[in-house]
């Protein structure tokens, strides 16, 4: 691969042509290739479609789980340990609760140590107090009434409660969230537990689809593989391959987000840079930058004053009313003509010489860059925001709108339109790429690799725009068109050919920022041994790479 230097010779100097090639639409030119390394330019080989969506499905390493599907792995799961362990599956979900649904967990404890086990998650092999006679009344043990034994009830303990005060005990817990589902024998002391069975005979219809509710929430936030998409009204779960490939998840509810931290997807920036961005957008220090920056303090009651007037004269506002000048910060009244007049001020010039107003300045030239330094990358991370949520709304409308208006008027199958979807796709992910590349640049240091990353980044947003213009501007010629033609078959051909290369430039771009452009330190350390070399030869003369002005030996020698 050719050296930094080499590579921006080249661009400089085939700009031009190099534009044309990618994107005249021919699709012969979609497949130029040099043979050698792959850069990070918009090279793909051409593909059938199938192929490539194969191809994504068998690198995905996760799974949407709907409701259903969340019970039905939620039933084989306790029907597994109640196999295994030669228990009752109500047991069995006491034990899958206790240990987080670790299947792998329950079974290591069980046969490790089965009567610890029991202990500890409260399944007793039988009652603790002796078993009454049938003939004989029982007392329950919260309202202390006296029962015939129908009508005591009990969990494996065999403490006696009536079923009134079992229905109250369990509506309380119920109402008072997911505990319900740990939930012990009314006997303070005593540590069996209360399984499914009490609560299907004894909780009212409400209460049941609340515990149900609980029950199956837990399968999923109780488990470290599992979690639910953050997008509002969304009931599915993602259960995740941990430690295969990336972190990036797409719901069925079409909503993209990082597995790690739930954020929205935010490749190719790491987790920390995101919540410091986050952190950074919503706090207060560029409130204060920009008061330090376009503001002074009143000299009298240190209120920040913003001049918005041409005069030098400032009067603080009511209580206050302070009068001062704007450059020195002193009073009013010491100022004249014999101080500049109301234009100038000479004790701030004089002060200036000697230093006393230096420091000041500075911090609030620091201040003023750092803001517009921020506001820079700020305005083009929201901006392409704000362009993928438009792009997400005009794909609803090609859905819904235009795919039929194109198939009456051109006669093809909306089945043969997919490229027009696909291109949207495309572009919604892209400029979800492209925003999370301003959050990298704000924090990447400035050295060799900010300039190769903003030639990076400007090649990434020239390809996108173009494609967005074609399926944006260039897709509404063939929507007032009066009916089939040749026209129509190029473009189609051209868009598919646009969005392959803008895929591949895109996720080239993804995989060397998340390398952290480990490239550009290979390069310059290749191109400095390459020149030490070549000065000895020349004798001292520059060698391959050594003059961004005069290119790379390969363009002039044409090799």
């Amino acid at each position: 691969m050719d050296s930094e230097d080499d590579l921006l010779n080249d661009h400089d100097m085939e700009s031009g042509e190099e534009e044309d090639d990618f994107y005249s639409g021919e699709t012969d030119d979609y497949n130029d290739s040099d043979g050698g390394e792959p850069d990070y330019g918009f090279v793909e080989e051409d593909v059938d479609d199938s192929v490539m969506i194969a191809s994504h499905r068998s690198q995905v390493n996760y799974v949407v789980l709907k409701e259903e599907d969340i019970r039905r792995h939620q039933k084989d799961d306790i029907g597994h340990v109640s196999m295994v362990l030669s228990i009752s599956e109500v047991e069995a979900s006491i034990l899958l609760l206790h240990y987080h649904w670790s299947v792998s967990k329950v079974h290591d404890e069980w046969f490790a140590d089965e009567e610890r086990v029991r202990k500890t998650v409260g399944i007793l092999d039988g009652p603790v107090i002796p078993t009454p006679d049938d003939s004989g009344e029982l007392t329950c043990g919260i309202c202390f009434e006296t029962f015939p034994p129908e009508e005591i009830l009990s969990v494996a303990c065999g403490h006696p409660f009536c079923s009134t005060c079992w229905t109250g005990y369990i509506s309380t817990t119920i109402n008072g969230g997911p505990g319900c589902l740990m939930l012990k024998c009314p006997e303070p002391s005593c540590p069996a537990a209360v399984g499914q069975d009490m609560f299907e005979k004894l909780a009212s219809k409400e209460d049941k689809e609340k515990y149900y509710r609980y029950f199956i929430r837990s399968y999923v936030e109780d488990n470290r593989k599992m979690k639910w998409c953050p997008a509002p009204g969304c009931e599915h779960a993602i259960d995740f391959a941990a430690g295969t490939g990336s972190y990036d998840v797409s719901c069925l509810c079409s909503h993209s987000f990082c597995w790690n931290c739930t954020e929205e997807a935010h490749r190719p920036v790491d987790c920390d840079t995101v919540a410091q961005w986050i952190r950074k957008n919503s706090a207060e220090s560029e409130n204060m930058n920009w008061i330090l920056a376009n503001s002074k303090p009143c000299p009298k009651c240190k209120r920040p004053i913003e001049k918005n007037h041409g005069c030098m004269h400032m009067t603080c506002t009511p209580p206050c009313k302070y009068e001062f000048c704007w450059l020195c910060l002193n009073a009013w009244t010491d100022h004249g003509e014999r101080t500049g007049g109301f234009y100038a001020c000479n004790k701030y010039e004089a002060g200036k010489q000697e230093g006393r107003y230096d420091e000041a300045e500075k911090r609030r030239e620091m201040a003023k860059n750092s803001l517009e330094r921020y506001t820079h990358y700020y305005e083009r991370w929201a901006s392409n925001q704000t362009s993928r949520q438009k792009a997400m709304v005009d794909l609803e409308k090609t859905r819904s709108e235009k795919l039929e208006k194109l198939s009456d008027i051109h006669g093809t199958p909306e089945s043969q339109l997919k490229c027009v979807t696909e291109a949207w796709l495309q572009i919604i992910e892209c400029r979800r790429v492209l925003k999370w590349t301003y959050a990298y640049g704000y924090y990447l240091p400035d050295h060799d690799k900010k300039q190769f990353f903003e030639y990076l980044q400007g090649e990434a947003e020239s390809g996108l725009e173009r494609l967005h213009k074609c399926v944006e501007k260039e897709l509404d010629v063939f929507l007032v068109a009066e009916g089939p033609s040749d026209d129509f078959n190029h473009f189609r051909t051209k868009l598919t050919g646009l969005t392959s290369i803008t895929k591949t430039y895109f996720e080239n771009l993804v995989k060397a920022l998340e390398n952290g452009l480990a490239d550009v330190d290979t390069q310059g350390a290749s191109s400095k041994s390459t020149n030490t070399k070549s000065s000895k030869t020349n004798g001292g003369g520059k060698g391959k790479g050594s003059s961004k002005s005069g290119g790379s030996s390969k363009n002039l020698d044409g090799n």
